[in-house]
C-alpha cells in the first residue's frame, strides 16, 4: 500500500534571481501543499512579485530548483487588467474561451462564477469602465476561479480595496478553496492580510529578497475571527527579524516581546 504523500503544488530550491548585477532575490526555498495557501509577505522592493512571475512562468529561472505538480494554474494581478473593450461577463470567459469552450457554455459558467462572487446581470453586461472597483476585482477574481484552478497566484490583489470589501473577499475565497481544494500563493504587504488567509506566513527581507521568518497560524483560515487575527498579527510584529524587515525600530527591552506570536 502506497503511503506516499502527494507532491506539493510547488516547491522551491535555492532559488536566485538578479536583475542585472543587482540580486533580487537570494536562496528562497518553500513548499506548497495542494489545497493549502502560502502568503509572502514583506515591504516594497523585497522581491515578491518576481517570485509569484518565475512561479508562473513569466520569467526564466536563472539558479535553482522549481517544481510543480499544478496543472490548472490561474493569475490575479494586483490590478483587474479586464479588457475595456469587451463586457464584464466576456472578460470574466475569456479563459475559457482560449481553452476552446463554446460560447454558451462559457457565459453560462461565467455567470454563475459572478454570480456566486456578488455581480449582479446588470454588472455582466456593462464594460470594466462602467463597473466600481470593488466590481472590476471581483470579476477578476471571477475569471480566475471559473477557471477551476489547482493553483491560483496572487499578486497583492485587494491591496486597493476598503477593509469591508476585503474581508468579503477573503471569505468568499477562502470558501471557494475549502470546497475545491486549490493552492494558492499570496502576494502581500499587509501581515494582517497574511495572518488572515494563509496556513503557512513567510516574511520576506529586501536587498537581496530572502525568507527571515516562518509562521504558522493557528487553526483553519476559514475559521479565523478578528479577535485571533489581531493578536497574531501583534505578536509577529513583535519579532526582532520581522520588525527590521519591515524598518520598524527594535521593541525596548522590558518591553514584553514574546517568544512566539500568538
Amino acid at each position: 500500500m502506497d503511503t506516499a504523500s502527494p507532491p506539493p503544488a510547488l516547491r522551491l530550491r535555492g532559488l536566485r534571481h538578479a536583475h542585472g548585477p543587482r540580486p533580487v532575490l537570494d536562496g528562497i526555498d518553500l513548499d506548497l501543499p495542494a489545497g493549502h495557501t502560502v502568503a509572502l509577505v514583506g515591504p516594497s522592493g523585497c522581491g515578491k512579485t518576481t517570485l509569484l512571475h518565475l512561479c508562473a512562468g513569466l520569467l526564466a529561472r536563472q539558479q535553482g530548483f522549481i517544481g510543480q505538480s499544478f496543472v490548472r494554474p490561474a493569475v490575479m494581478f494586483q490590478q483587474p487588467r479586464l479588457l475595456p473593450w469587451m463586457s464584464t461577463l466576456d472578460n470574466i470567459a475569456l479563459g475559457l474561451k482560449a481553452r476552446g469552450m463554446g460560447r454558451a457554455e462559457r457565459q453560462r459558467q461565467a455567470t454563475r462564477a459572478a454570480l456566486d462572487l456578488g455581480l449582479d446581470a446588470a454588472a455582466l453586461a456593462h464594460f470594466p469602465a462602467e463597473l466600481s472597483g470593488g466590481m472590476q476585482s471581483r470579476a477578476a477574481l471571477a475569471r480566475a476561479l471559473v477557471l477551476a484552478p489547482d493553483l491560483l497566484l496572487m499578486d497583492e490583489p485587494f491591496g486597493a480595496l476598503d477593509v469591508g470589501l476585503r474581508g468579503q473577499l477573503h471569505q468568499l475565497l477562502l470558501a471557494r478553496q475549502a470546497t475545491e481544494g486549490m493552492a494558492m500563493l499570496l502576494i502581500t504587504h499587509d501581515l494582517m492580510e497574511a495572518v488572515r488567509l494563509a496556513d503557512s506566513v513567510l516574511v520576506m527581507a529586501a536587498e537581496p529578497g530572502r525568507i527571515v521568518a516562518r509562521y504558522t497560524p493557528p487553526g483553519v483560515a476559514l475559521a479565523r475571527g478578528d479577535a485571533l487575527v489581531y493578536r497574531c498579527t501583534a505578536g509577529l510584529l513583535r519579532q526582532p527579524p520581522v520588525r527590521a524587515a519591515f524598518g520598524l525600530p527594535a521593541v525596548p527591552a522590558g518591553g514584553g516581546e514574546a517568544a512566539t506570536p500568538c
